[in-house]
């Protein structure tokens, strides 16, 4: 009997993690070096998730919380209006929640020459 709860538990466990939405792809792209502050920012996931929070940090400022807007409900794409704080390093950090409910969070990067 305890070999059959182990393999039913070992079984359902790879799909719990492919339940989780990754990013697929961050507009500017995580890393990158871009010329010019962008108006807003992308974020695009491979399934669907609500954000709950996002926060920009800058090398030369505080972190500051990013308005989502009415950007409420579980998607997969996202856009968020972007303040200026000029040249230097942008991290920007979000916490949302799959439709399993399970928490999740991240971060990317990019550089303002």
């Amino acid at each position: 009997m305890k070999k059959i709860v182990t393999l039913a538990l070992m079984a359902t466990l790879p799909s719990g993690v492919l339940a989780h939405s990754k990013v697929e792809e961050t507009t500017p792209a995580d890393g990158s070096t871009v010329a010019a502050v962008p108006a807003e920012i992308g974020l695009n996931f491979s399934k669907d998730i609500r954000l709950t929070r996002i926060e920009m940090a800058h090398e030369e400022h505080s972190a500051v919380r990013l308005d989502l807007g009415d950007q409420t409900s579980f998607d997969q794409e996202f856009t968020i209006p972007l303040p200026s704080n000029g040249t230097g390093t942008y991290v920007i950090e979000w916490r949302g929640l799959g439709e399993d409910g399970h928490a999740m969070q991240g971060e990317f990067s990019f550089t303002v020459e």
